[in-house]
């Protein structure tokens, strides 16, 4: 029933709602280029998502950021599901860096680029840094947020992968926090390399912010190296309860 249920009323549901919100952000685009609108959009689109798909998010250590705070948030990556959780769960007006490839689909690409999300090109290391530098001078001139997978992609095991330093350049040269987040459940909601999406649970849990104000980037790998361990121990902490 679960298998049936995925591909004849849970996929369909996704997608037309994908289409449908995608074509209400572009129009929305078309009138505020400040991307929050677009950004509240893409909230109700995730919200949607779950509540079709049978998804239950528990939150814990929300009250540790501010609404209107500028963060990096750091979290682990399991699942094409972690977007829309995060998306519906935190309160902040953040942006994604996101892989290149993302931006050329259609609706979705438009959507990302409109929003602000900043893409992420792949196998060019002077591309990377300009790319970081632009997302620290939007999170200071913007007042903005950014997510950041640091991973490089889900994990294809739902082991904690080695983390690459770029979301500590990028908080470290636009001095604001990094807020370790890490996303349980998420992969058996939709594991790698499935489209079978299961109702379950999920718990998104919130870690004390790791200043950067007195940082340096030549701090960034230490920074890393403990944002890997907070993420690591709050994925330790508790086992989920459906």
């Amino acid at each position: 029933m679960s298998f049936l249920r995925a591909y004849f009323i849970t996929a369909p549901l996704i997608v037309l709602a994908t289409i449908g919100f995608g074509l209400v952000s572009l129009v929305i685009s078309l009138f505020e280029s400040s991307g929050r609108r677009q950004i509240a959009v893409a909230r109700v689109w995730a919200r949607f998502l779950l509540w079709g798909s049978g998804v239950r998010v528990k939150v814990e250590g929300l009250e540790k950021i501010a609404p209107d705070g500028s963060y990096v948030f750091v979290s682990n990556h399991l699942s094409y599901m972690d977007t829309p959780v995060v998306l519906a769960n935190i309160p902040v007006q953040f942006r994604f860096l996101a892989k290149s490839g993302l931006f050329q689909i259609p609706l979705l690409g438009t959507h990302l680029a409109r929003a602000g999300h900043i893409p992420v090109p792949r196998d060019d290391a002077r591309a990377a840094v300009k790319t970081m530098t632009t997302a620290a001078q939007a999170i200071r001139d913007r007042g903005i947020s950014m997510l950041i997978f640091p991973e490089g992609g889900r994990s294809q095991t739902g082991e904690l992968a080695a983390f690459k330093e770029g979301a500590a350049y990028i908080a470290i040269r636009a001095g604001v926090p990094l807020v370790p987040v890490a996303l349980k459940g998420t992969r058996e909601i939709l594991p790698f390399g499935s489209a079978h999406v299961r109702s379950g649970s999920v718990i998104m849990r919130i870690g004390e912010p790791v200043p950067t104000a007195q940082a340096h980037l030549r701090d960034r790998e230490r920074v890393t190296a403990e944002l890997r361990e907070r993420i690591a121990s709050l994925l330790d902490d508790q086992p989920i309860h459906a």
